[in-house]
């Protein structure tokens, strides 16, 4: 069956983080995502496309194997990994960071992880 709806711009998502208001300058940092409101054990942070609720627990990045985002070229993407550099982000593949997101995709991105371990990905659609 159909469902009879289309989702939309990500409303928000929830990670445990060891201390979110350290997280939240970090993503302010490294992502350009400005603090929203905070609430009783957290901080959300987002932009016009997404809000993420750091709430204080233990961290589990295991749970989701990463989190993507679209940029919309590829000289943004490779903007992005400089400044990605400059706050010293946990870059995978060191020396080769950019790259098709799997074997022939024509997608090209970047991978990185946050201080609390979560893996993230920035990537560009149809960069072949």
């Amino acid at each position: 069956m159909k469902a009879p709806f289309t989702l939309g711009v990500v409303g928000h998502f929830g990670l445990a983080v060891r201390n979110p208001k350290k997280s939240a300058k970090w993503f302010e940092s490294a992502l350009g995502l400005k603090k929203e409101f905070e609430f009783g054990n957290g901080v959300a942070i987002g932009n016009d496309n997404v809000t993420i609720a750091l709430f204080k627990g233990k961290p589990s990045p295991e749970t989701i194997d990463h989190m993507s985002f679209h940029l919309p070229d590829m000289a943004t993407l490779r903007k992005a990994l400089a400044h990605l550099k400059s706050v010293e982000a946990n870059i995978e593949d060191p020396g080769d960071e950019i790259g098709p997101e799997g074997p022939g995709s024509p997608h090209m991105g970047l991978w990185f992880h946050d201080p609390d371990g979560y893996r993230w990905e920035l990537s560009v659609q149809g960069a072949k």
